[in-house]
């Protein structure tokens, strides 16, 4: 199993939602930004690491808000959904397609990454910014 750590973070009332890249696996779905976390670090390192990496942004993180295990045709993932907020920087695409802010209303409008469907369904029962 890998595991996997990524950002729920808010800008008002709307949350952060990335794009993959079409040439990856689950290419143009959208999702939380994060990634693998790599031997030797915390899961909060490695969010960390990959904020600055994929937005060119440091964040710091909060408590988490939701753990998920989901199992693709290719690999199983232990996604650990963590509160985060930027402290400094401007979100920057240098892994994605596009970057947004998106209100929960707007969940239906976007295709996420399937391990992100409990989450998203979290979000909508909580109305919002909990």
């Amino acid at each position: 199993m890998t595991e996997v750590v990524a950002a729920l973070i808010w800008q008002g009332e709307r949350f952060m939602i990335c794009q993959r890249p079409a040439h990856k696996a689950r290419g143009m779905l959208w999702e939380f930004v994060g990634g693998k976390v790599e031997p030797g670090e915390s899961k909060e390192q490695a969010l960390v690491r990959e904020c600055r990496e994929e937005l060119a942004v440091e964040v710091a993180v909060g408590d988490i808000f939701l753990e998920v295990t989901h199992t693709y045709p290719d690999i199983t993932v232990h996604l650990t959904l963590f509160h985060a907020s930027i402290v400094q920087g401007v979100p920057q695409k240098l892994e994605h397609n596009d970057i947004r802010y998106i209100t929960v209303d707007e969940i239906p409008k976007y295709e996420f990454c399937p391990a992100d469907e409990v989450i998203l369904q979290k979000l909508r029962q909580e109305g919002g910014r909990s």
